[in-house]
């Protein structure tokens, strides 16, 4: 138990020193939230989200799960984007997956895991998808490609979904952003800034669509 008592410990020092320095704040967090952006990520515990783009509690509206995807039978992640859209209107929703994600891997390497193995079929999908593609990589660029390859698939299906066509339609100005996040290095880039390989993947697949 000593361990959640340390988490306890933390939260009290944490309150007390956000108290310290702004007395008003939990205060004014408590009467509503007005976040300007969705973040979709990965479930992995190295890739915090609020941490790493410098923002407080109350600023970004998040939602991850396992490989950051974006699946229309996922009600709880379209839930969770239409409320953000629809009742919080944010302005941007950013997908951001990462370097090195374990999802990623185990959905190439296929070992059993039992329940988690549907869920990451989604992704195997994608590498026979663009298999030809990622067979011309180097075996240690294979992975890290097709992270920013799920990112793009993901935000595809994001913005063919009813919720943000629905939003668009009415004029509502909320963008959509693909990112990875490199946890060697500990910062974000754009998808479209990413190495061509992934950028070549995505106009292909689209292509076919």
């Amino acid at each position: 138990m000593q361990e959640i008592e340390r988490l306890i410990a933390n939260n009290q020092a944490w309150s007390a020193n956000i108290n310290k320095e702004d007395p008003g704040f939990f205060e004014r967090l408590a009467q509503a939230q007005k976040p300007r952006f969705l973040w979709i990520g990965c479930s992995d515990s190295r890739v915090p989200a609020e941490r790493l783009t410098g923002l407080e509690p109350g600023e970004l509206f998040v939602h991850r799960n396992v490989a950051n995807l974006v699946i229309h039978t996922d009600l709880n992640c379209l839930s969770v984007v239409q409320y953000a859209v629809d009742v919080l209107e944010v302005e941007h929703i950013i997908i951001c997956g990462h370097l090195g994600c374990g999802g990623v891997e185990a959905a190439v390497e296929n070992p059993e895991l039992g329940l988690i193995n549907n869920w990451l079929l989604h992704i195997r999908d994608l590498w026979y998808k663009h298999s030809s593609l990622l067979g011309e990589l180097e075996p240690e660029q294979r992975l890290d490609v097709l992270c920013e390859i799920n990112v793009i698939e993901q935000v595809y299906n994001l913005g063919h979904s009813t919720i943000m066509q629905s939003a668009w339609k009415r004029g509502q100005k909320v963008m959509i952003h693909g990112w990875v996040y490199g946890i060697q290095d500990g910062r974000v880039c754009t998808i479209w800034k990413s190495p061509p390989p992934a950028v070549r993947a995505w106009r292909w697949a689209t292509a076919k669509r």
